[in-house]
């Protein structure tokens, strides 16, 4: 227990350090770009057409409808052009942060593990446990299911507490998940993935859930309220950028708890394997140790008859 935790706080440290090297700071840019051309593209393409939708289907809420009456009586009317874009805003959130996760697992994860076995680990054998055809599989199964848990647990944070507990919990969840894999999918067979993850799996979760609640510092950008439809065309590109660090950060999180772990597993299994050596090779006491020696009959004479 003092050992994983041990192991827990020094790869946290080790990646702070990390993450602020020039190479990984670079490498965060390279999702910003394909994520940012990604949102202009739909946003050119499909925001009107959302947002339409969506002011269709909140005119149909009579509560709503009566909410902005009456704001528009006391002179806030102006409110309501603002409402439905801000609600769209807020529902694609979701997808940003898994579009930003599944990115950053794709082009920065592969970079930042060779990165920390090359200065940590040179000897660390490469086993190849994992493909990277599995890892998308897995890693796209992973997100439905936290976006099926998002969106079946929405109706909970209504509960003040809920919200700003629940959604972390999906993040970090999905986080492990797809940062355990990627992390040991090149160097762990799949043996000693699956002993890992049996180890250490609630350490791994509580990183997961860890950088789950500073993935959650994003949100502070869209606490400008109405204002953030102003300014979205700078505060999305800024919101990416956040939640793409953030998870490179838990990329060299989990690279370095991962690799140190698998170190150690394979010195304890090295060690075991010499223990047994030696009783494997020890020769089998021979069949006539315990029997008397043989009778010499040489020089025997035969009877007098």
């Amino acid at each position: 227990m003092l050992g994983a935790m041990n192991l827990f706080l020094d790869s946290f440290w080790r990646a702070l350090a990390y993450s602020l090297r020039p190479r990984v700071i670079a490498l965060s840019f390279l999702p910003l770009l394909l994520l940012v051309g990604l949102s202009a593209t739909l946003v050119y393409f499909f925001w009107e057409p959302a947002v339409q939708t969506v002011q269709g289907a909140l005119s149909e809420l009579a509560l709503l409808e009566s909410l902005m009456r009456w704001l528009e009586s006391v002179g806030a009317g102006n409110l309501r052009s603002v409402v439905a874009p801000l609600v769209l805003l807020m529902l694609t959130l979701p997808v940003i942060i898994i579009l930003s996760l599944l990115v950053v697992a794709w082009l920065m994860t592969p970079s930042l593990v060779s990165l920390v076995a090359e200065r940590r680990f040179p000897r660390l054998e490469r086993r190849q446990g994992g493909t990277f055809w599995t890892g998308l599989l897995f890693a796209l199964g992973t997100s439905l299911l936290a976006a099926v848990a998002l969106v079946v647990s929405m109706p909970l944070w209504l509960i003040p507490p809920l919200i700003v507990i629940l959604p972390p919990l999906v993040w970090g969840w999905l986080t492990y998940r797809v940062m355990a894999y990627d992390t040991l999918a090149e160097h762990a067979s799949r043996e000693e993935r699956a002993e890992l993850l049996r180890r250490h799996r609630l350490w791994m979760l509580a990183i997961g859930v860890l950088t789950g609640y500073l993935g959650a510092a994003p949100g502070m950008v869209w606490a400008v309220g109405a204002m953030a439809i102003v300014f979205a065309p700078l505060l999305v590109p800024l919101a990416i950028w956040i939640y793409t660090f953030v998870f490179a950060f838990a990329s060299l999180w989990f690279a370095h708890f991962c690799l140190a772990a698998l170190t150690a597993l394979r010195a304890e299994t090295a060690t075991v394997s010499a223990a047994a050596v030696p009783l494997a090779a020890s020769p089998a006491p021979a069949a006539s140790d315990n029997l008397d020696p043989p009778h010499d009959t040489s020089n025997d004479q035969p009877p007098s008859t």
